[in-house]
């Protein structure tokens, strides 16, 4: 993504920065970004390395579950008290507690001599990392106090998360084939260790403009719903949809988000006001965020199964097959500003999600011969020409009309949707590969095709779902001169 000019103006604004300004909101704009970066890395960083950990500490499926979700559950769980806090206390002190817990929590993670401490330690990284995100959406509001510029930078924004999780998946592959697994926790330790002294130097001390109350009745119910219905469509992977594994985290989850609504419709000061959702900006931004981080999930985990399993590639030949997709996810992040501008957000995100459906009906056609130059290249290319543009579009979307006492909830729901999307679409669309391999096998199928068919009806699904939103954004935000 492009990060070196967050504070120009779009054409038309009439906006100018002075030299010092400029230069100001150019060195904020790196530290935030960098560090949102690193927030989404750090969810796929284990992704590759996760057998070696579980040899280490002798871990069973249970065990590398646990592993793998404990950053996700507290992440997603907390975001929303996360921006209201942002909102209250000022986004440049809740960015600098968020830092100094995530960095604790990575070191910890990085020596863990056990199970348990690896766990809780992943878990507090999420808490770091819930603080965090929200307020930095809360200080970016503050760096770019006017509206045009401000819409720039979210259009950058929109594709760092993207990036940090394709990041992930790259190093975690190169990084572990030549050291030991510990040392990608120092990844997310020497961000945060130069970020730290480098935030009251860089951010502005910005308070909210205006008191805001904490609800949190509705913030313990949001936080118990989100991370129930997280644990129990991660448990699917494990368990079938009608274990209670899976059905008593899911209804206390959907119980516990229903009492939330309820809190909130009543509430003078909610924690997530109705309104801020009803807005149909957003009622089409929060859904392509969450579509576009499920999509990218189910790529890099089907793909990398395929390639690993199917086809015996090695981790580290893996994930340099994710290289073309890193690329192309750079120079579509890079155009997508302009072509905002040009165009406005709503044609962007409608544009973006077609684009993205195209990648994945192409990437649903492979079997189990299906060459990596001819077959899956095409679609590693497509998608994040489209994906970049959509998380690109659809942030600015989010934010659009957002008051500033209101920056920190805006960061807080949107990696809230960002979160919730590869949890929500892994579960449904895992469910549909299992089905569909099952479905194969009882045909006579051999094992390597029936796995491929089951793959191959999921990447098409996804592709569906995207075609389906596109023609949705079509239709549900007003037109350009509203946006």
């Amino acid at each position: 993504m492009a990060i070196t000019e967050p504070g120009s103006p779009p054409v038309g604004h009439g906006a100018t920065a002075q030299p010092a300004e400029r230069t100001g909101s150019v060195r904020a704009f790196a530290l935030l970004g960098t560090v949102q970066t690193t927030l989404i890395f750090t969810i796929t960083l284990i992704a590759v390395p996760l057998p070696e950990i579980g040899r280490e500490f002798r871990l069973g499926p249970s065990g590398l579950f646990m592993v793998s979700t404990a950053y996700g559950l507290s992440f997603s769980g907390l975001l929303l008290f996360g921006g209201r806090l942002a909102d209250r206390h000022g986004g440049r002190a809740l960015f600098a507690t968020g830092l100094v817990v995530f960095a604790v929590a990575s070191a910890v993670a990085a020596l863990a001599p056990g199970f348990a401490v690896l766990v809780a330690a992943r878990f507090a990284q999420g808490v770091g990392a819930a603080l965090t995100a929200p307020a930095a959406i809360a200080v970016l509001r503050a760096v770019l106090p006017d509206p045009g510029r401000y819409a720039r930078a979210m259009a950058t924004w929109g594709g760092l998360s993207v990036l940090g999780a394709t990041a992930g998946t790259l190093l975690s592959g190169v990084v572990t084939t030549w050291v030991p697994w510990r040392w990608m926790f120092g990844v997310a330790l020497l961000v945060s260790l130069v970020a730290l002294p480098l935030t009251p130097r860089w951010l502005p001390a910005a308070a909210p403009s205006g008191p805001v109350a904490l609800d949190l009745p509705g913030a313990a119910l949001a936080t118990a719903g989100v991370t129930l219905l997280s644990y129990g469509l991660l448990s699917t992977s494990g368990h079938a949809w009608a274990s209670a594994a899976v059905l008593v985290p899911l209804v206390a989850g959907l119980t516990s988000l229903t009492a939330f609504a309820a809190v909130e419709s009543r509430g003078r000061e909610p924690l997530l006001p109705p309104a801020f959702l009803a807005d149909r900006r957003r009622v089409v931004a929060l859904p392509a965020i969450a579509l576009s981080a499920a999509g990218t999930a189910v790529v890099f985990l089907l793909l990398a199964l395929y390639l690993q399993q199917i086809r015996g590639w090695s981790p580290l030949r893996t994930s340099l097959a994710f290289v073309p997709y890193a690329l192309s996810l750079l120079i579509a992040g890079r155009l997508a500003g302009r072509l905002i501008v040009r165009f406005g957000a709503r044609a962007v995100v409608g544009a973006g999600l077609t684009v993205a459906a195209g990648g994945l009906f192409l990437l649903s056609g492979l079997d189990p011969r299906t060459e990596y130059v001819t077959g899956l290249l095409p679609g590693l290319v497509l998608l994040p020409a489209g994906v970049a543009p959509v998380f690109a579009g659809a942030a600015v979307l989010a934010v659009a009309g957002v008051p500033r006492r209101q920056a920190g909830l805006a960061g807080g729901v949107m990696n809230t949707a960002m979160e919730l999307g590869p949890t929500v679409g892994l579960a449904l669309l895992t469910t549909v590969a299992a089905a569909r391999t099952s479905h194969i096998t009882v045909g006579g199928a051999n094992p390597q095709a029936a796995t491929t068919g089951g793959y191959s009806w999921a990447l098409g699904a996804a592709g569906f779902a995207f075609a389906l939103l596109a023609a949705l954004t079509a239709v549900a935000v007003r037109p350009r001169s509203e946006e």
